[in-house]
């Protein structure tokens, strides 16, 4: 049997041990919509963060720190399959390259997409770039929320998990570690 079909069985069974009727007429196509929000959800399991690194590498001169903040993401929790909804903020030292901007944000996207927790992404984010790119340092904070926490469980509403990952240069050296909070931390106007 297919991975499809089989998704989808799974998802009437479910349909049907919750109490419902998975043959009634908005639930239906339900099994399909789930398979294919799933392999959405989930995509990240089918990419590698170092080819996605990888294909945009360039020379340069550049020293000086590099951010890209307000990196918006969606994840499944992998405990309970509920959404995690949050931001990351990513930056590194070039030390004789950089990476293309646009690829950082994808990159973030891969394991975002997969079934996570917030602590891993932290850290598989930090150590993919420096792997990848072999920049001095990286540092990266996501602050982000958890559905398992409000939906159910303690329902704390709009409560907020902030978690860091630093490599090189940010974990040796308190004034590069200021640097980049301060500059993820700084208002900013958001029309430019």
């Amino acid at each position: 049997m297919d991975r499809k079909r089989r998704f989808e069985e799974a998802v009437r069974e479910i349909l049907t041990l919750i109490g419902e009727d998975p043959q009634r007429e908005g639930l239906v196509k339900t099994p399909e919509r789930v398979y294919r929000a799933f392999l959405h959800l989930t995509s990240g399991y089918r990419k590698d963060p170092k080819e996605v690194l990888g294909e945009a590498l360039f020379s340069s001169s550049n020293d000086e720190m590099v951010v890209v903040r307000d990196i918006e993401f969606y994840s499944l929790c992998e405990h309970h399959l509920l959404p995690i909804i949050g931001r990351v903020h990513v930056a590194y030292i070039p030390d004789g390259k950089v990476v293309g901007l646009s690829k950082i944000p994808r990159m973030v996207e891969v394991f975002a997409r997969r079934l996570q927790i917030q602590e891993q992404m932290t850290e598989q984010i930090a150590d993919a770039l420096m792997e990848s790119v072999q920049p001095k340092g990286v540092g990266v904070v996501v602050q982000a929320r958890h559905m398992c926490m409000e939906m159910r469980g303690v329902e704390k509403i709009c409560s907020s998990t902030v978690s860091s990952a630093l490599r090189g240069i940010f974990k040796e050296n308190l004034k590069t570690r200021e640097e980049f909070f301060s500059l993820i931390n700084a208002p900013y106007d958001r029309k430019f």
